[in-house]
């Protein structure tokens, strides 16, 4: 059954794709018009606008968005507001550092237990059906979401690895930009955040190999991860999209899998090629998925299934 938040995510997806194309009035239309269900996403809704409207020029309108937006509750982190061209021509005006002022005292972290899931038949070693031996675990799949979702999301993008054998970890970022909005920013709050994760995991789990994955902007932190071995070893790398920024100088070393998967129509293609040197003397694959922009294939489970080592099932 689709969901609110998989409604709000076509919804963004949409105006996302819309603005690309030059089509702002049009994305406008559909945040008008969207559900009321969305309703816990009105600061990043209201961002959304704004940014439209600042992008046509309309500056009064898009600073009585965010206002309005800010009225009912709403905050932002300020690099959000800041940072964005769009919004370059409300820097200035004093209500919009008001709104900044009111945002700083608003932001909050908030820190979520991970999601954990086992293959079938892998959580009680007594239960019935099936060898011992399709019931042992190859390791944990511990995945990141990308910028904007949540540990959900990547639990259903990478649910792939349960069949493969592999229990599967969704950690979510305490890190907001928004009261919904979470990603990566912060390198050591992103170790953090998984360090905690990892000492939540149910007996079972302890000691069994890990492989870092993500998608984005939770590839980069995956990567990051396994690249530098904190907060704990991986001993592998399967990340989509990454978007990267700083690499460590030096990498902990082997790594296997050790894989990174682009789109080759993605806009991250530019910046994995440019860092491509570096990523290969560390023993990373680049693995170009032709047409795929920036989004999980939808046959992540067939290339899951040969770049994970050990599979059973």
């Amino acid at each position: 059954m689709e969901t609110a938040e998989d409604r709000y995510d076509r919804l963004t997806d949409r105006v996302a794709a819309l603005y690309d194309e030059g089509l702002q009035p049009v994305a406008l239309d559909l945040l008008d018009a969207a559900d009321p269900d969305l309703e816990p996403w009105a600061a990043e809704l209201a961002h959304l606008r704004a940014c439209l409207l600042g992008s046509l020029h309309e500056t009064a309108e898009a600073l009585t968005t965010l206002q309005q937006a800010s009225a009912k509750g709403a905050w932002w982190a300020e690099e959000i507001l800041t940072d964005d061209g769009d919004l370059a021509a409300l820097q200035y005006l004093p209500a919009f550092q008001q709104i900044l002022e009111t945002s700083r005292a608003r932001r909050v972290t908030s820190v979520d237990p991970p999601l954990v899931q086992l293959p079938q038949g892998s959580s009680d070693p007594a239960q019935a059906g099936g060898t011992e031996a399709d019931r042992r675990l190859c390791g944990v799949v511990v995945a990141l979401h990308g910028a904007g979702q949540r540990a959900g999301h990547a639990m259903r993008d990478w649910a792939g690895v349960l069949e493969l054998g592999y229990a599967l970890v969704g950690v979510e970022s305490s890190q907001l930009m928004s009261p919904m909005y979470r990603t990566w920013p912060d390198p050591e709050l992103a170790r953090k955040d998984i360090a905690w994760a990892l000492a939540q995991l149910p007996e079972e789990l302890r000691g069994l190999p890990l492989i870092a994955a993500g998608f984005s902007a939770g590839g980069r932190v995956a990567l990051d991860w396994a690249l530098t071995g904190q907060p704990e070893r991986a001993a592998g790398v399967v990340v989509l999209a990454p978007a990267l920024r700083e690499l460590p100088a030096e990498a902990q070393l082997p790594l296997s899998p050790a894989s990174i998967l682009v789109g080759t129509e993605d806009d991250l293609l530019e910046v994995v090629e440019e860092a491509a040197a570096q990523l290969t003397a560390f023993g990373l694959s680049i693995d170009k998925l032709p047409a795929l922009g920036h989004q999980i294939p939808a046959d992540l489970t067939d290339h899951l299934r040969a770049l994970l080592p050990g599979t059973t099932r």
